[in-house]
Order: structure tokens, then C-alpha cells, then sequence
């Protein structure tokens, strides 16, 4: 038994493990890879494996970079199942479709310009047929459901509290009678909307994301009084607040914040738009899975007056292009909350490009920026951010919320890995879903604490799990 690293091996995009069990081949993941977008384009499109050759896929949770490139595999060939939480497979199935239309229309544009250039066109990945055909293999397991993969490689899904549905997953190989845990994305114990995650039993080796292992988060009220002042000091210079939001699980945590402030008066009269389809349907699916609601959020839905702690006056969700170009004819103040989370396309973009000369106006990054994104160089400071191939001078306001970060952080990482080695016989751990600092910097802490050995694995390199 052993597992091949492919994706978001020292980087955080395109989750992607391979395990193999004696003659069996399962993936672990089969996300989008997002960076620069011609070297996206190259490792996105070619698997590093023949695709029939993989006998099934364990889906962790459904964002993009963890399930967007599942309609590429079932394209090229794959013909097994994929295994999900329930939550997952419909928020998965939502992501999919949009992604599918998101391709098409930005390479619209990406492409004028490239003929324009006299450069090669780039073609989607995969189109909305693609998504049918991958809808139609998930099979929906329950946590804590152990199920048979294959002949002799038993898995089961446990809660990682990292968004709506994701899942740590545990295989188990009768052969050699080894464990290894895959822990997804962790998240947070204090979440203010999900379960802290759970504890995976009778681990022998694990995968481990490390995205912030190198830093600690600033906590909820934190977050909640930053936000307060934000939306003060823009409404009184009547500008605008653009979050650029992943729209499965970051946008519903935004939209419950700004509703803590609505509910108690602390919000000023922003229109607040969330714009984004994908956001909508998500958002419904977020309302019928209340199994995955820790208590706080269970007594907001009890106590409000609404009983919905995703709603409040003037929030708008917002699905049609034709709204969505409106809201950019609006000169009142406003909050738009719209994706791509890294600003690599959607409507987002098209609300930077008609406000970026405008320093009323704030950027508000509420997630993880991927190395090369347009958000990790606005983040950065650029003055400058290329849109749909043009490049625009910046004079935007820039400010981040750590702490509504859906990640782990260090001593979260460090609490989740203690309690697994509690909980079995740990022999390595490999870290994942991190750049190669943060890694380095938890794997010192974890040498400290006298935890199991400890890789940071490249692309392509190989962790046996021997007996």
C-alpha cells in the first residue's frame, strides 16, 4: 500500500492523491489546480495517469480545488464511483455545472485576446455534459459509515469541520491491516456556523493539510468588530466593499457575519448584494443540511425573528447576468460579495474593473490567496491587475479577515494531529495543501512535540505505508 502525491503537494490548489492497495488504484480528490493560467491550463488538462486506470475517487468536500477536475477524469476515461457526503455531492454537483460555464465565458475573453495576439487558444476543460456523466457516479455515504471501496479497502468519512459536508477520510486495507487517514481541509473549533471537526481513530499514516501552519488567526469577535468598523468608516465616505468569496462555504460565513451586525443594529443601511448563482443555490443547500450546524448557529436559526441567519433586510441574492450588471449602475453605497474567491474569474472581476480607479472603494479578501492568483498580487500590493487581459492601475483599498478563514490554524493543526496520534498508532505523516514555508514551520513544531516522522512531499513522490 502506498500514495503518490499529484496535487497541492508544496502548493495549496489541486488536491490530488493516489493510493494504490495490491492491484487497486483510488484517488483520493480530483481538484482544480489555480495559478498562472497557462500553467494551469497544462496540469489541469493532463492527468498524470491514465484515467481508466483509477478504480474509484473519495471526494474530501466539494470546492473547486478538491472536486473541480472530476468532469476532466470522467472525460478521459474513469468509469468507477465517487464517494461523498451527502452535502458534498450537492454543493458538488452546483460547482461543477458553474465551472463548466465559467470556462466557456471567460475564454471568451481570454481568447479575443490571444487571437488578437496571434496566440493558440485555450479550449474548457470540459463542458456541462461532462458534469452530467461525473453527477451520475457520486455515491453518497454517511459519517462514520464505514463502506467497501474495493475488495479488502474499507473507508469512512468523519467530519473536518472545514465547510459544509467535508469530510477527513479514514481507508482501511485488510491485506496488510494498515490505516491511513487523509484529513481534507480542517476546520475551525470555534467555527461560528459548523461542528469542530472530529477526531479519525486507529491512524497509522496521515496526509495533513498545512495551509496556515505557520500562522495563528485572529478569533470570531475579532473578525465581527473589524468587519463593524470597516463597513462604518466606507459608509461614511460612501464608498464600496467588494469581497471577492468562495461561494460554498466562505460566502455564507460573510453574509452570517454581516447578519450578526443587521440583527443588532451595528450595520449601516448598505445595499448588500451577494452575486454570484453558484452563491444561491449553495446558500439553499446550507439551509437543508442543519445536521452540520454546531449549536450557536442551530439558536440563531431558533431565536431570530426571520429564522434565517442567512437572510436579513436589504440582502440580496442575485443570480441573473442582467441584475448583476445593474448593481454596477448603483452609486449608493454598497457590499458586493461575489467569486471567484481569488479573483481568477467570475462576476467579481467585472465589479473590480468598473470600481478599480475609485479609493472609496475597499477590497475586503476573506480566504486564501493561491501563489499567482490575481488576489494573492492585490493582496500583495500591486499597482497594477490585469482583467480579461488588460491591465488597469489599482487605487482600491485593500484590508484582510484572517480569522473567518475556513483553515485550521497552527495550534488547530497541532490539537487535530495530537488527538489522531492519541487515537492510534501514528507512524508518518505527510504534509499537503500548504506552500513550503508554512510546512516547514509546522513540521519543526511537530518534531518539538515528539510527534511521528514527518514529509513534505513534491509532486510525484511516493509515501510507503509499510505493515
Amino acid at each position: 500500500m502506498h500514495v503518490q502525491f499529484f496535487g497541492a503537494a508544496q502548493r495549496v490548489t489541486g488536491s490530488m492523491h493516489l493510493v494504490q492497495c495490491g492491484p487497486h488504484r483510488v484517488l483520493l480528490d480530483c481538484g482544480l489546480f489555480q495559478g498562472k493560467r497557462s500553467e494551469a491550463y497544462d496540469i489541469n488538462r493532463k492527468l498524470p495517469f491514465p484515467a481508466a486506470q483509477i478504480d474509484a475517487v473519495i471526494l474530501s468536500h466539494a470546492h473547486v480545488d478538491h472536486s473541480g477536475n472530476l468532469p476532466s477524469l470522467v472525460r478521459q476515461g474513469f468509469r468507477g464511483r465517487i464517494y461523498a457526503t451527502s452535502a458534498t455531492r450537492e454543493l458538488a454537483s452546483t460547482l461543477l455545472f458553474d465551472s463548466a460555464k465559467l470556462q466557456q465565458n471567460d475564454l471568451r475573453f481570454v481568447n479575443k485576446r490571444r487571437r488578437e495576439n496571434k496566440e493558440p487558444e485555450f479550449h474548457s476543460l470540459y463542458g456541462s455534459e461532462d458534469v452530467v456523466k461525473t453527477i451520475r457516479a457520486f455515491r453518497v455515504r454517511d459519517y462514520e459509515e464505514s463502506f467497501e471501496v474495493m475488495p479488502g479497502l474499507t473507508a469512512t468519512f468523519f467530519n473536518s469541520g472545514h465547510m459544509l459536508g467535508a469530510a477527513s477520510i479514514r481507508l482501511s486495507w485488510a491485506e496488510t491491516k494498515q490505516t491511513l487517514v487523509f484529513s481534507g481541509d480542517i476546520g475551525r473549533y470555534q467555527d461560528p456556523m459548523l461542528c469542530a471537526p472530529q477526531v479519525v481513530p486507529d491512524a497509522n499514516y496521515v496526509i495533513m493539510e498545512a495551509t496556515y501552519g505557520d500562522r495563528l488567526h485572529s478569533d470570531e469577535v475579532d473578525a465581527e468588530g473589524q468587519l463593524f468598523e470597516l463597513c462604518q468608516n466606507v459608509w461614511k465616505n460612501r464608498g464600496t466593499i467588494l469581497i471577492p468569496a468562495f461561494s460554498i462555504g466562505r460566502t455564507q460565513h460573510v453574509v452570517y457575519l454581516l447578519n450578526k451586525l443587521a440583527e443588532s443594529n451595528r450595520l449601516p443601511p448598505f445595499k448588500v448584494f451577494v452575486d454570484s448563482p453558484m452563491a444561491v443555490d449553495a446558500t439553499e443547500i446550507y439551509r437543508s443540511h442543519v445536521e452540520c450546524f454546531n449549536e450557536q448557529f442551530l439558536q440563531s436559526i431558533l431565536q431570530e425573528d426571520d429564522r434565517d441567519p442567512l437572510g436579513f433586510r436589504d440582502l440580496y441574492y442575485v443570480r441573473s447576468a442582467e441584475q448583476s450588471k445593474a448593481i454596477n449602475g448603483m452609486k449608493e453605497p454598497l457590499i458586493i460579495i461575489s467569486a471567484s474567491g481569488m479573483m481568477e474569474g467570475g462576476r467579481i472581476l467585472h465589479h473590480l474593473k468598473q470600481r478599480i480607479d475609485d479609493p472609496k472603494t475597499t477590497i475586503l479578501f476573506s480566504g486564501y490567496q493561491a501563489e499567482h492568483t490575481l488576489g494573492r498580487r492585490i493582496l500583495q500590493g500591486a499597482e497594477f491587475a490585469k482583467i480579461f487581459g488588460v491591465e488597469y492601475p489599482l487605487y482600491c483599498q485593500t484590508m484582510r479577515l484572517d480569522s473567518v478563514s475556513g483553515h485550521a490554524d497552527q495550534s488547530e493543526l497541532l490539537r487535530w494531529i495530537n488527538a489522531v496520534r492519541d487515537a492510534g498508532q501514528l507512524k508518518q505523516i505527510a504534509l499537503t495543501h500548504c506552500e513550503l514555508e508554512p510546512a516547514q514551520t509546522l513540521r519543526q513544531e511537530m518534531e518539538t512535540q515528539g510527534l511521528p516522522p514527518v514529509m513534505i512531499p513534491a509532486r510525484g513522490d511516493v509515501m510507503n505505508m509499510e505493515p
